[in-house]
């Protein structure tokens, strides 16, 4: 390819729109083809009982953060962050609860006796956050563009959460908070190197936060789309692309789809040693969800939870961990792992809601409503009392909503072994299928995460083809 002109975007979603406004604010004359009736994909809010709740992403640590999102002028388009008084609490049945503060001397302090221990470990990293951005949110091969960043980073994440938590600390609330943060992985904490996403996602809440976009994460997709009409692009909605013959007027397609959706496009013809790659991907654990509309706040054992903008249900370590090795095994745990989003407490013009997922197995089929209330009950005492409607997403529905979805998995591909590093696969551009055809999901690095980081590689790989 010698001169490019054009490029079709295949999906709508942050990752796809991202790709899309690189690309147009290139010069190219750029259109996305989005199968569902609006922009999004995970990145999507409605109005439901009179409230404002996020269909998919809720809590934005990586998208406050994102380098693409910041070099686009996202927030010259619109977009604002909310940060919580908290960015994260951790739940107990009798002892307060941790949580983790937008300082790490405050959440530190919180800790007691471990507070130096937690300083230790977080320090380096909160302190160069943005050189760590710079090594973890791209493809993990070759040499990182800050080194000694990236040694220090490395040394911390490799031991499993769980191994490390127990090293470095001596009380239940400071292992919990690291391993909780390990848990948004959706893996075992007992794998090597969940404790990077401990480490990092500790690190992002104390430094740039936790925030909820105003008004609902259907922002950020307003903000790319705002960043992609002001250099011309075009957005299709209701258009699938089933048929890359479709596609043919076009010098370059990004395809922002997870090898499911890639293998089922017509007459795509790929090299048979990428074939296999895709047709080897493997999907993680899955998710069901549920949207809550309130009358009230949410009655929380510990008042402070009130406050934070993350929550995670699941108790003890003990607890995460027999929960997470039940999922691996295929078993629904009678008390799952719970991730709240109350984003009402850092924006409260969305009226009273909760948003809430556990982790259950891959193609879950049952119904994980009562695991998830009483859950919520456990911590939070008459909490259903103040249930005015609730709008349940089981993995079946969230894969019908939006087929990257599959089976439930909202990382785009299971998050462990050789996948956490080599997305797709241990190959020279992962960005880039055929000569034509680009790759832009979740399931290429530097994995799942509303920030927009896959189509961003994915953009700067089609202008590097030319």
């Amino acid at each position: 390819m010698t001169t490019l002109r054009s490029a079709a975007v295949v999906g709508a979603g942050p990752n796809g729109l991202t790709a899309a406004a690189v690309l147009a604010r290139a010069g190219l004359r750029v259109e996305v083809f989005e199968a569902g009736p609006a922009p999004g994909g995970a990145a999507r809010s409605v109005r439901f009982y009179d409230r404002t709740i996020d269909l998919g992403a809720a809590a934005h640590p990586f998208g406050v953060a994102s380098p693409a999102f910041r070099a686009l002028g996202l927030e010259d388009h619109g977009l604002e962050w909310a940060h919580p008084r908290y960015p994260l609490a951790h739940l107990f049945d009798d002892d307060p609860a941790a949580l983790l503060h937008r300082d790490l001397n405050a959440t530190a302090r919180g800790l007691g006796v471990d507070g130096p221990a937690w300083r230790a470990l977080h320090a380096p990293i909160a302190q160069l956050s943005d050189a760590h951005l710079a090594n973890v949110l791209r493809p993990l091969t070759g040499v990182p563009p800050h080194p000694l960043a990236m040694a220090r980073f490395g040394v911390r994440a490799a031991p499993p959460a769980s191994a490390q938590a127990r090293a470095l600390f001596r009380t239940e609330a400071a292992r919990a908070l690291f391993i909780g943060s390990a848990l948004h992985a959706l893996c075992s904490p007992t794998l090597p190197f969940t404790s990077a996403f401990g480490v990092l996602f500790g690190a992002l809440g104390m430094t740039t936060g936790w925030p909820v976009a105003r008004g609902g994460s259907g922002a950020i997709t307003d903000a790319l789309a705002s960043v992609l009409a002001t250099h011309g692009g075009v957005i299709h909605t209701a258009h699938p692309v089933t048929d890359m013959r479709e596609l043919t007027r076009f010098d370059a397609v990004v395809l922002a789809l997870t090898p499911r959706q890639v293998l089922g496009l017509r007459n795509l013809i790929v090299p048979e040693r990428r074939a296999r790659v895709l047709r080897d991907w493997r999907y993680g654990p899955g998710a069901f969800k549920i949207d809550y509309a309130l009358d009230g706040p949410v009655p929380w054992r510990d008042p402070a939870v009130g406050e934070a903008g993350t929550v995670h249900l699941g108790g003890t370590v003990p607890d995460l961990i027999a929960a997470e090795r039940a999922i691996a095994r295929g078993e629904m745990p009678a008390r799952p792992v719970v991730l709240v989003a109350q984003q009402s407490a850092a924006d409260p013009g969305r009226g009273h809601t909760l948003w809430a997922y556990a982790h259950v197995p891959h193609g879950f089929t049952g119904s994980a409503l009562e695991h998830i209330e009483g859950q919520l009950e456990r911590f939070a005492p008459g909490f259903t009392a103040h249930v005015l409607a609730r709008r349940v997403m089981s993995p079946t529905d969230l894969e019908t909503w939006n087929p990257n979805l599959v089976g439930g998995d909202i990382a785009g591909g299971a998050m462990t072994g050789t996948q956490l590093f080599l997305r797709p696969g241990f190959v020279r551009n992962p960005y880039q299928l055929t000569q034509r055809v680009f790759l832009a999901s979740a399931a290429t690095a530097p994995g799942g995460g509303v920030h927009g980081m896959p189509g961003w590689h994915a953009a700067h790989a089609v202008l590097r083809s030319a």
